[in-house]
């Protein structure tokens, strides 16, 4: 177990390290003002220095990956704890598409001349949601990964049904987004990218609401 362990700690240093290495050999080629943000065209709305390539670059690889081992250890209901494997397996998940989206920025940064492959990071995105929905069902209670309302913080039984509900929604829509990918629908593609993403961020905060109050009504009624 230990050994298992320890090869997928190198693993993942590897995958964390790639971003690293490629920033490093293009630095110099590199412009001193590279894009940082896109909109859903897929065109650039925000520059600033190259050094702050340097930045991302951390904070998106190494950074998320301590971040990921503390929190479980200061998680107050140590819930994440028995997640066990599958919080392993999300933290590896979570690094590599965070490596693989500050790939596409630097390589952006330096083929600013040419059209950026915005579909690739539809697809990218598409496939974090997917992989993300698939874990929620396995997610305890916690402050810190997960659907966090006020109200599945509050009950066990509304986290758990939110989750169920949640990853289901999370990956039907991150698929629908990896399909956009590869269409060509100028202007409508943008409006159901924005319905998609309203639609998995928005149900499950309603959802919770909703069964917290059913469960209120619930204990009352049997008070």
């Amino acid at each position: 177990m230990k050994q298992l362990k320890f090869t997928r700690e190198i693993i993942l240093w590897l995958i964390m390290l790639i971003p690293v290495a490629y920033l490093t050999l293009s630095w110099e080629a590199l412009p001193e003002l590279v894009p940082v943000h896109f909109n859903l065209k897929g065109e650039a709305d925000g520059w600033a220095g190259k050094s702050t390539l340097i930045w991302i670059t951390l904070f998106a690889t190494l950074g998320l990956y301590f971040l990921m081992l503390v929190i479980p250890r200061i998680d107050p209901k140590r819930k994440l704890d028995y997640m066990g494997d599958k919080y392993d397996q999300l933290r590896t998940l979570l690094v590599f598409f965070m490596s693989a989206l500050v790939m596409f920025i630097i390589y952006h940064a330096q083929n600013q001349g040419t059209p950026a492959n915005f579909n690739f990071l539809i697809l990218l995105i598409g496939a974090m949601i997917a992989a993300f929905g698939n874990y929620f069902q396995a997610i305890k209670p916690n402050y810190f990964v997960g659907i966090r309302t006020p109200w599945t913080l509050e009950s066990e039984t509304v986290w758990r049904k939110t989750h169920r509900l949640g990853g289901r929604i999370w990956l039907a829509g991150g698929l629908l987004i990896m399909v956009l990918a590869f269409t060509t629908l100028p202007g409508i593609k943008e409006v159901l990218l924005l319905i998609i993403f309203a639609t998995i961020a928005l149900i499950p905060v309603v959802y919770s609401f909703l069964e917290s109050r059913n469960e209120q009504r619930q204990n009352t009624a049997h008070s």
